[in-house]
């Protein structure tokens, strides 16, 4: 089947996506099998289409689909046929039929990780997001997430900064820009490379509150696990971890304290079986030998795609090891030695965070991202009055 008859299938009355999906299942033969199969009222619309185009309304919706796509190179329609299709999709029970893409196609060559969290981060939950995502980019993996306010935009302009891959699925067409305060994060997403906007939706659909539940499976959907990175109890983002869950995707939380609020619903997902994060190998460790089994083969005929190449090299670093070293901007594990100026500038008397900026030189949302990892690898803690070194054993 081509573009135009799954446009066609995608348009037809009393359809979705789940019974879509339960009849591509039985792979009736194009068109005899399916007409066979659909319901009445569609069998109908499509017995009209074939004889008789120009005087079906299906015709219309393949002639404006088709037209946005010649409009610009970076335009794509995606369906189960279409090369760059993203496999994963379809181990839903309710994968799109189609997909709106605009961007580089390249971004869904893999492997991806969802990054989800709330829309009011904190100062730590933001230096998070950017610290995984960023070094998560740099070793070849893909961000899938909704272009959200907080965590989500967060998570994905770290990614495209830092030369790597982020792949935003929306609640509405490609082409609209929801949120408006995204606006620049939509146009990186549609022409840096590595980046991809993907919809369920066509082109010009404006944003319904119904619209983001169902958008969050195909976030899950497209990656190899999830990670929360910051989330209270009753956030949206927990929406996302339960279909990962349900995906049966390995789901990640990063841990936060007992009285920040937006970590209330990473630690709810900790309590009931999620994998505690505190750096990148944890989760590389774990989604390895998947991640290996979607990086793309140069003999699987992708190169009419794969327009960039620019993450090649670091797919290439990722299969070979999945526990390479913490890039410099991390701190070093145990046994190394001491950290460097900023652990250097601490002692058993607490530092406030603006007398370590002054001190080392470094950015407060540097400073906040370092503190948080030497934090997490035993090296400081945080104290009334600010930042203490913690002895070593």
């Amino acid at each position: 089947m081509d573009a135009s008859e799954w446009l066609v299938v995608n348009a037809l009355p009393g359809m979705g996506a789940l019974r879509i999906s339960q009849l591509v299942a039985r792979k009736p033969r194009w068109p005899e099998g399916w007409l066979a199969a659909l319901p009445s009222n569609a069998a109908s619309a499509l017995r009209l289409w074939l004889e008789h185009p120009e005087r079906s309304p299906l015709q219309q919706c393949v002639d404006d689909a088709l037209a946005w796509q010649q409009g610009g190179h970076h335009r794509h329609i995606l369906h189960r046929h279409h090369p760059a299709w993203p496999e994963l999709l379809n181990e839903l029970p309710d994968p799109p039929a189609i997909l709106w893409a605009q961007g580089d196609l390249a971004a869904l060559n893999g492997p991806t990780l969802a990054m989800v969290g709330t829309r009011k981060p904190t100062s730590e939950g933001s230096a998070n997001a950017q610290g995984f995502a960023r070094e998560l980019a740099c070793r070849g993996w893909c961000i899938v997430s909704g272009m959200a306010l907080g965590i989500d935009g967060i998570a994905q302009r770290a990614a495209l900064n830092a030369g790597g891959s982020s792949i935003a699925v929306l609640g509405c067409g490609v082409d609209v820009i929801y949120p408006a305060r995204h606006r620049d994060l939509h146009e990186q997403l549609s022409n840096a490379p590595g980046g991809l906007l993907l919809s369920e939706h066509p082109p010009g659909t404006t944003a319904r509150p119904a619209f983001f539940p169902r958008r969050n499976r195909i976030v899950t959907g497209l990656s190899l696990g999830t990670l929360v990175v910051e989330a209270t109890e009753k956030s949206g983002s927990l929406v996302s971890a339960r279909l990962a869950l349900e995906q049966g995707k390995e789901l990640f939380a990063v841990p936060g304290s007992l009285h920040n609020v937006q970590a209330q619903g990473c630690l709810h997902l900790l309590r009931n079986g999620a994998t505690l994060v505190r750096h990148v190998d944890d989760i590389v460790e774990e989604l390895q030998q998947w991640a290996g089994h979607f990086l793309p083969q140069a003999s699987h005929g992708q190169a009419d795609y794969d327009q960039t190449g620019h993450q090649q090299a670091g797919r290439d670093q990722l299969a070979a090891a999945s526990s390479s070293s913490l890039p410099s901007s991390l701190p070093p594990r145990e046994s190394e030695p001491l950290p460097d100026t900023l652990l250097n500038a601490l002692s058993a008397t607490p530092v406030p965070l603006d007398v370590l900026v002054h001190n080392t030189g470094e950015t407060v949302s540097g400073c906040q991202q370092r503190l948080l990892m030497l934090e997490l690898d035993g090296w400081v803690a945080q104290q009334a009055g600010g930042w203490v070194r913690l002895p070593r054993p």
